[in-house]
């Protein structure tokens, strides 16, 4: 008897080094996938370097000659870059990573949502033992693969641009931006990889129970991802947690918790996996559409329309939540973005929403006299409430922003723009003062010149800006962009209700109206994300970290051909890529679930 039990346990391990292996061995896709994992481990390590030990200098012998270097470096950098950078730096250097940006935003919804949709499929699988099922699930298993390898190719990229082209930022919060990507890469990198192996691969080759906990790991594994990543971009929103070294110039962090459950980080993180499950219940729903509309695969395009629907809706309900609780964190944390959001120049107390508008474009500075809006229907005091969650509360507008002397919902007067940059420029001013007193030993001095820099340094980064008419973002396209992300929000509420009505009635194979709209819904689905990264990043301008360090002092001293250079490079190789990922999908497509089962 324990002969048999050993030799049941060695034929274990045997078919777990068998499956590894030949999964490595026959599918090309495999091979491409365990590639990627090696790169993307070299990658973690690299990012943990240049975030964690970033004063690796080779000529200088100790750490405390190296760190008091770039500290001073970045010092001089910070005061005075601003007046001799060239703009079409910041300009290249910002339309290069808004580039890698939404490139890699064109992969990673599909990851979210598809991902999901498949476990449900293989659960489903699981439960009933409907063969039917385990075909619908590999197929779009094989769908998640292609698009899952051609994603995490641009998100290399994202990791490398913050040392190359933003390296005044990795220094000056790299101690706390750094440790969410450290964490994704440790924790959830690590699970996607060790799972997504027994998804593609192990099917016969371990339990389904196995295979479906695999199959969820993997998705959670790149849920878990996503979350560390935008815990680390709302940070930069609302940078809580943290405190400044005057001695390194750096920020560092002293209450973990506080990043990673700011309010900011929950809101975005749910609004924006919840953005990725819609994106994926659009994909499924369109392409079985097309197979209704060729008249192949009916049995698996109408089940998998069905989840898609169910899914895609309940996604879409739960995104207005969340899509309320983004607009109140905004109104709270980031007041120019909402007026932005909203063409809001004159604030007042029960403002309206605006619907829908079309901006006046002789409308070129807030201090003109020009109406905002050529036209527009506004929701009487929903404005104020989504603000507030009062419909008579009070809503500065851009030029109360600017001007300030409005009382805030905390009862504090505003200061003005004008008054917060002279802080800003206190703040840095007391900076350099207490390095030098450090350098100069005079205690009494540093100890006097901290005390105004921990002062002033909420407004630090206001120091950088020359014109407060800076402190605006781009109006007209934060308003298009909010406006598009809601308007195909609620166009896919009414889709995917439209969808499952016609599927209980037994009508959506014979409405070829309703499948040509499922079909071309797909693209609409990237729009409204990439849309709401739009109003998310622009309506923050002009910066890189909230009040605290404008996108214009971010940035790596560069020559800007060099910059424009790789910024048409990464063009060339991003189209090529989507170019192949849609070509290789198209194909698996045509093919069908038959072919994706074998």
């Amino acid at each position: 008897l324990n002969e048999n039990n050993y030799m049941k346990k060695e034929s274990a391990f045997i078919r777990i080094y068998r499956f590894y292996l030949e999964g490595f061995r026959e599918m090309k896709l495999g091979k491409t996938l365990w590639l990627i994992i090696l790169v993307k481990l070299f990658i973690m390590f690299f990012i943990l370097r240049l975030f964690f030990f970033p004063n690796y200098l080779g000529q200088f012998d100790s750490d405390s000659e190296k760190e008091n270097h770039v500290s001073n470096e970045i010092l001089k950098t910070l005061i005075n870059m601003i007046e001799n950078i060239d703009t079409s730096l910041i300009d290249w250097s910002r339309a290069q990573f808004a580039l890698t940006a939404m490139y890699h935003w064109l992969f990673v919804p599909l990851t979210l949502g598809l991902g999901v949709i498949q476990a449900i499929m293989e659960t489903i699988y699981y439960r009933t033992g409907n063969e039917a099922w385990k075909k619908t699930a590999q197929f779009w298993m094989k769908l998640f693969g292609i698009n899952f390898a051609i994603g995490v190719a641009t998100g290399l990229i994202l990791e490398f641009e913050f040392g190359t082209n933003w390296s005044n930022y990795s220094w000056f919060v790299g101690d706390i931006f750094g440790a969410p990507l450290a964490i994704e890469g440790i924790l959830a990198f690590f699970m996607e990889a060790t799972f997504i192996a027994v998804m593609f691969f192990g099917w016969d080759k371990v339990s389904k129970r196995f295979h479906l906990a695999s199959t969820w790991l993997t998705i959670i594994g790149a849920t878990l991802s996503a979350l560390w990543i935008l815990i680390a971009n709302a940070w930069m929103q609302y940078p809580v947690g943290m405190h400044f070294n005057p001695d390194t110039v750096r920020n560092e962090m002293f209450d973990f918790w506080a990043v990673a459950l700011s309010p900011v980080a929950i809101n975005k993180f749910f609004h924006t996996v919840l953005s990725g499950w819609i994106v994926g219940a659009l994909f499924v729903l369109g392409i079985s559409c097309w197979y209704l509309l060729k008249k192949r695969n009916t049995e698996f395009a109408l089940s998998s329309i069905k989840v898609s629907a169910i899914f895609g809706l309940v996604a879409s309900i739960l995104i207005i939540w969340t899509g309320d609780g983004s607009a109140y964190q905004v109104a709270q944390k980031q007041p120019m973005k909402l007026a932005a959001m909203e063409g809001l120049y004159e604030g007042g107390n029960g403002v309206g929403l605006v619907g829908i508008g079309i901006l006046n474009p002789a409308k070129t500075s807030y201090l003109d006299n020009q109406n905002a809006f050529i036209f527009d229907i506004k929701f009487p005091k929903l404005l104020s409430f989504l603000a507030e969650r009062d419909m008579n509360a009070y809503v500065p507008g851009i030029v109360n922003l600017i001007e300030g002397g409005y009382t805030t919902n905390k009862g504090t007067v505003a200061l003005s723009a004008k008054e917060k940059i002279e802080k800003g420029k206190t703040a840095i001013k007391a900076l350099a003062d207490y390095r030098k007193a450090v350098k100069d030993k005079d205690t009494a001095a540093a100890a006097q010149y901290r005390v105004t820099l921990e002062e002033n340094f909420p407004y630090f980064g206001y120091g950088y800006i020359k014109d407060p008419a800076e402190l605006i973002p781009h109006v007209g396209l934060t308003f298009y962009s909010f406006r598009v992300m809601v308007i195909l929000g609620c166009f896919f509420i009414l889709l995917f209700i439209i969808t499952l009505i016609w599927d209980k009635k037994g009508k959506i194979a014979n409405t070829r109206w309703l499948q040509y709209v499922g079909l071309w819904s797909i693209p609409l689905g990237y729009i409204a994300g990439q849309a709401g990264w739009i109003v998310a990043e622009v309506g923050r301008q002009p910066w890189a970290i909230q009040d605290i360090l404008p996108t214009s002092a971010s940035i790596s001293k560069l020559n800007p051909s060099s910059v424009q250079t790789t910024f048409y490079l990464f063009l060339i190789l991003f189209t090529i890529l989507l170019i192949a990922e849609i070509g290789i999908m198209v194909k698996a497509i045509k093919k069908g679930p038959e072919a994706a089962a074998h």
